[in-house]
């Protein structure tokens, strides 16, 4: 199997794939160097650990979340809400897979990483009704697998733009390789358990991709798979440093963008006072917010009348349910004027505001409510102190407008030699 690994043609010095990987771009954005040297701790593989599957309801929130506070990589997206919240809409599409890693000689059970992971075939019979197929971006076509491969992935993976496991960077390379190891074990019938492993929303620069390529590239001859890594899409990010207000920032777009963005500030900033105002009750504002995502996507969207569309009606009310009361999630509406013509969902950490979705009103397009929602979002974040807006994935045009820079995600991809 000829290899190559792929390094960013921007930024030689930058390598968003440590470990040899089957290319599938001819040109890579970089990784961001000074993020990777601060989050990568070191590992050590000494340590043997063994994986062992256990139901999510079995799996406490504090011990969960624990070990997503011990990752420096984890975002909300791996939350044990999120994950909760994912479970309680969209059961009916996947199976429970999540694997408890923990170190057989120690007298206690405490786990030491916890992997969110589900199965199900790459296309189940009933995704047309449920809208639960993994989206793929506009990059480069990803390896394809055969629709009724049994797949492992990662927990709700259709809906978290990022994943990862969940453990402290000093024992990452011992829980990946007892991960493997499990995956590795036929099932009690003897039958294969997994015709493809496909872990999808590994942010670059994460040294989990890294230890896992490493993991199954060590068992990948003698157990007859085929491995790959390669970019899965991208998610376009403004890095807003030390910016002291929203003009700052502005005076570092180039002039047409800049020049643009004023001016449909000041048009809807002419018809009344604008406003973006997080919601003090987001469980009864939850069907304005759908509203206005209809009245954008329609049928696209996420909450068309299908059996798909109830699921992410429930998706949607169980994170707010869970994530809301600590402010990881809001839900804003953008007024001019009085008038509701815009309304986001974004989550937040530490130093990150995450644009997770929007809708607006097509009736109020002359007062470019995209734009200016987007601009106030800039605005919350440098008053919050916040060093990033992250666009999550897509490369929409208008999120290059304001200056986002691509940061890609990874897909690791194992096939056994022969998919049933």
């Amino acid at each position: 199997m000829a290899r190559q690994t792929v390094v960013s043609a921007t930024n030689p010095g930058a390598r968003c794939y440590p470990r040899p990987v089957i290319a599938t771009l001819d040109k890579e954005p970089p990784c961001p160097e000074s993020e990777t040297e601060e989050r990568t701790g070191s590992t050590s593989p000494a340590r043997k650990l063994s994986a062992e599957q256990r139901p999510f309801e079995t799996v406490g929130p504090g011990t969960w979340d624990g070990l997503v506070a011990a990752n420096p990589w984890a975002t909300p997206f791996s939350r044990w809400a999120f994950h909760r919240a994912w479970w309680d809409a969209y059961s009916g599409s996947a199976h429970d897979q999540t694997l408890v890693v923990v170190d057989p000689s120690s007298p206690d059970d405490r786990p030491i990483g916890i992997v969110p992971l589900m199965h199900r075939h790459e296309v189940e019979p009933d995704d047309a009704a449920m809208h639960t197929t993994i989206r793929h971006g506009s990059g480069p076509e990803l390896t394809p697998v055969a629709p009724h491969a049994k797949a492992i992935f990662f927990g709700a993976s259709y809906h978290a733009d990022y994943a990862t496991i969940l453990a402290a960077p000093r024992d990452l390379a011992a829980v990946t390789r007892a991960v493997v190891e499990h995956l590795a074990a036929a099932a009690p019938d003897g039958a294969d358990p997994w015709d493809v492993v496909d872990l999808r929303r590994l942010r670059c620069g994460d040294p989990v991709a890294d230890e896992l390529a490493a993991a199954f590239g060590d068992r990948e001859m003698g157990a007859g798979w085929t491995l790959n890594v390669e970019r899965e899409d991208v998610c376009p990010v403004l890095t807003l440093g030390d910016v002291g207000t929203f003009d700052d920032y502005l005076a570092t777009l180039g002039k047409k963008d800049r020049h643009e963005i004023r001016r449909k500030v000041r048009r809807a900033e002419s018809a009344g006072e604008v406003m973006l105002t997080d919601s003090s009750d987001p469980l009864a504002d939850l069907e304005a917010f759908i509203d206005l995502h209809q009245r954008r996507w329609g049928a696209a969207g996420l909450f068309p009348p299908t059996p798909g569309g109830a699921a992410s009606r429930t998706f949607f009310r169980r994170i707010f349910e869970l994530l809301g009361p600590d402010g990881t999630i809001h839900l804003a509406f953008l007024t001019v004027g009085g008038k509701r013509i815009a309304a986001g969902v974004h989550l937040e950490d530490d130093d990150d505001v995450l644009y997770f979705n929007a809708g607006v009103d097509p009736d109020a397009r002359d007062l470019s409510p995209g734009v200016v929602m987007v601009a106030k979002y800039v605005e919350r974040a440098i008053a919050s102190g916040r060093k990033r807006l992250d666009f999550l994935r897509g490369d929409e045009s208008y999120k290059y407008e304001w200056g986002a820079v691509d940061e890609p995600i990874q897909r690791l991809l194992v096939r056994r030699t022969a998919e049933r």
